[in-house]
């Protein structure tokens, strides 16, 4: 779709995955959890009610791909979803896999602990694996 444009926070705070029937999938640049965002790419939507029926069922079709896919290749003990658009108002579900293990466990990942960027080889790494298990 021609008139969507994504958001300069998540464009600043994430790294482009892939483009799904609905979704742009985005990777969260936190590397303390595999953290996937997806983002309609319908302009001008805030939230989930406001896409047309069709188009939420492809949501949650999604959101149900991605929490497999995380679910399947890091074998987290939750899988947290939400789309509060607090900070950004474009609508985006975040898929987090999280594990007891994780710096902010049992907490929100937002707020409890700074996002850690990835490292070069271990971004490449991290993308090839998600793009390869799509």
């Amino acid at each position: 779709m021609t008139d969507f444009i994504l958001h300069e926070k998540l464009k600043a705070d994430a790294i482009e995955l892939a483009r799904l029937d609905l979704t742009l999938l985005l990777l969260m640049n936190a590397r303390q959890w595999p953290w996937l965002i997806l983002v309609p790419q319908r302009p001008d939507v805030r939230e989930i009610h406001e896409l047309p029926a069709l188009d939420r069922t492809i949501l949650m079709d999604e959101v149900a791909h991605c929490s497999r896919l995380l679910t399947d290749l890091f074998k987290p003990d939750k899988i947290n979803i939400g789309a509060l658009g607090n900070i950004v108002p474009q609508l985006h579900v975040h898929v987090i896999a999280r594990t007891v293990t994780d710096p902010a466990w049992p907490k929100p990942v937002w707020g409890t602990v700074a996002p850690e960027p990835y490292g070069a080889d271990e971004l490449e790494a991290r993308l090839q694996t998600i793009r390869d298990a799509l």
